[in-house]
C-alpha cells in the first residue's frame, strides 16, 4: 500500500506465544531476558508496518501471503493480507509450522 503504514493485528495464538515467553523466562528466574527478548519482537513486528514483505515465505508452505522473520531464537510467522499483516505465532525457531 503504496504511501501508508500497513495495519498490524496478532491472533490469539500469537498473543498465547508471547505469553509462553514471559512466564518461561520469568520461571526461569531471568524475566529481564525475557522482556528485553518480547521489546526485540515487538521491535521486528513493527517493522512490518513499513517493509510488509521483509520476512521470507515460510519454507514449509511456499505461500507467498504467508512470511516469517526469524529473530533467533524465535520465528515471528505472519500472513498478508493487503493492507493488513496478522501475525500469527512466535515460535521456537527449530519448531515446524502446522495450519489445521
Amino acid at each position: 500500500m503504496p504511501g501508508g503504514k500497513r495495519i498490524i493485528t496478532f491472533a490469539a495464538s500469537a498473543f498465547d506465544d508471547l505469553e509462553g515467553i514471559r512466564v518461561w523466562y520469568r520461571e526461569q528466574q531471568v524475566p529481564d531476558v525475557g522482556n528485553k527478548l518480547l521489546g526485540e519482537i515487538v521491535a521486528q513486528v513493527e517493522r512490518l508496518a513499513d517493509f510488509p514483505e521483509s520476512g521470507r515465505i515460510v519454507p514449509e508452505f511456499g505461500i507467498a501471503n504467508l512470511r516469517e522473520i526469524i529473530h533467533p531464537p524465535l520465528r515471528i510467522v505472519y500472513r498478508l493480507d493487503g493492507h493488513k499483516i496478522r501475525i500469527i505465532r512466535v515460535w521456537r525457531s527449530e519448531r515446524l509450522l502446522k495450519i489445521p
